[in-house]
């Protein structure tokens, strides 16, 4: 059963008992540890975790042996993440809209690799590897029986250029290969659908269980919520979005025959222009 909202991370709970322990207030430890005492408050209420510089900071100041430095080694999820991660692994239905970017759980290294080096200015090359594999064993759920996936991808998803034409010919590729499988179900939105339920949304997550109540996930930059029995109704909206999302895509053969042009489109690339760049000019238009 996946953990119930209100019980923070094990690394919070372990900062401010060492902090404590060692007889520091919240303002003391950040001075030692060279951040804002505003930023020890977030890790010790779980909405913010310690990055890898801070973390080795963190064990110097309170002598813990490399304790927290660990905590980064099991678990490399953003704090607002952890507990939707943990829930996929026991999920037995997911289903997922995507508005940007290629769901984690259908990643590949390489575009994974590509996400993880555009979204901040100064992740470490050993970071960005802990991050790409541990998405990629998220991914592992799919060679199961369950949970059965259902995606809905915007059609900017395909068009955005992560990495390289290379890396999204074999992104997609890989989606469609998981489709032929019958691993997944995938249905896009097209550009000229125009909008629909979801579209206020970056990501939206919808996970049913056999023991447990449904849960819904939603991400936006930097943040992440997830709704459980505690918001019922708020549980249902996202539903509706994601519904709403759903009858607004393409059918699942004409999505496959789009995530095969595209890939096609992204194979021919030469002297850095797309072949057809009618779906990329009408993203830049849709960014304003």
């Amino acid at each position: 059963m996946p953990e119930q909202a209100g019980r923070l991370p094990a690394y919070a709970e372990e900062l401010k008992e060492r902090r404590i322990e060692a007889g520091m207030s919240q303002r003391q430890l950040a001075k030692e540890v060279f951040v804002h005492h505003t930023l020890v408050a977030r890790w010790e209420s779980g909405t913010r975790k310690p990055g890898e510089r801070e973390a080795v900071r963190l064990d110097l100041v309170l002598n813990t042996g490399g304790t927290f430095q660990r905590f980064l080694d099991r678990n490399p999820f953003a704090p607002h993440f952890d507990r939707a991660a943990e829930a996929e692994g026991e999920a037995v239905r997911i289903e997922e809209y995507a508005a940007v970017l290629v769901p984690g759980l259908l990643q590949t290294e390489a575009y994974a690799r590509a996400v993880f080096l555009g979204a901040e200015f100064s992740t470490s090359p050993d970071v960005v590897d802990k991050r790409v594999v541990s998405r990629l064993k998220r991914a592992s759920i799919l060679d199961n029986e369950l949970p059965e996936c259902w995606f809905i991808l915007s059609e900017t998803v395909l068009r955005v250029l992560v990495g390289s034409a290379g890396v999204m010919a074999e992104q997609l590729t890989h989606i469609t290969d998981l489709v032929r499988r019958n691993r997944v179900r995938v249905q896009v939105v097209p550009f000229s659908q125009g909008n629909h339920g979801a579209m206020s949304g970056s990501v939206l997550s919808l996970m049913k269980f056999s023991d447990a109540p449904d849960l819904a996930y939603v991400e936006a930059l930097h943040t992440g919520n997830v709704m459980d029995d505690d918001q019922p109704e708020l549980v249902q909206h996202c539903r509706d979005a994601y519904d709403l999302a759903r009858a607004a895509a393409l059918s699942p053969g004409l999505s496959l025959h789009l995530l095969d042009t595209v890939t096609k489109e992204y194979r021919s690339y030469e002297h850095g222009v797309l072949p057809d760049q009618r779906g990329l000019a009408q993203v830049q238009l849709q960014r304003g």
